[in-house]
């Protein structure tokens, strides 16, 4: 567990699919804070998408964007980020995220991650080969990543949003102390 609290800043973390993204805008809305996705702020400044970036410069380039970016972000005040699901491989930006806010975990079984990611077809880290096993390998070796630095961890419920979210508030509110 990670100590960053009180803390003005929320991040997200967890695997594909986990719903980072569409919890994380109504987590800022509910506290008053901005929203982040640290993907999409990537592909906006390089004029470009994950997929093509991956294809263009590997992982390891797509990478160094990313560290550079959750680096700039996570020193902003106020902010819900909602990081890509491999931030969390770089030491450096698990040193940041511990360090510049309060961690969350949203945390999500490989059934789950199917179902929402059904009809997903831009992810590069899921093309090619076999969907069930690519998510169980990257499970594998991720999880206890974002476990580390999680101040505080969220478990899904093959439930929406909706329903998600008050639980994610309750959560928070008995845990979160905000600056």
């Amino acid at each position: 567990m990670s100590a960053m609290n009180p803390s003005p800043n929320l991040f997200l973390v967890g695997p594909t699919g986990a719903g980072k993204t569409s919890i994380g805008h109504r987590l800022a809305a509910h506290y008053g804070l901005r929203f982040v996705d640290l993907d999409v702020e990537i592909e906006a400044r390089c004029g470009t998408t994950i997929a093509e970036l991956f294809a263009s410069e590997g992982e390891a380039g797509f990478r160094a964007r990313e560290c550079a970016h959750l680096d700039e972000f996570s020193l902003r005040e106020g902010i819900v980020l909602a990081t890509g699901a491999g931030a969390v491989l770089d030491p450096g930006n698990r040193e940041a995220l511990m360090s510049r806010g309060t961690v969350l975990m949203l945390r999500v079984d490989v059934d789950e991650q199917l179902d929402r990611l059904r009809h997903d077809t831009v992810r590069p880290m899921l093309a090619g080969g076999d969907r069930r096993e690519r998510l169980a390998s990257l499970a594998d070796g991720r999880n206890h990543l974002y476990e580390e630095i999680a101040d505080l961890i969220f478990r899904g419920r093959h439930e929406s949003v909706d329903d998600a979210v008050p639980r994610v508030v309750a959560l928070l509110d008995r845990h979160w102390k905000r600056t």
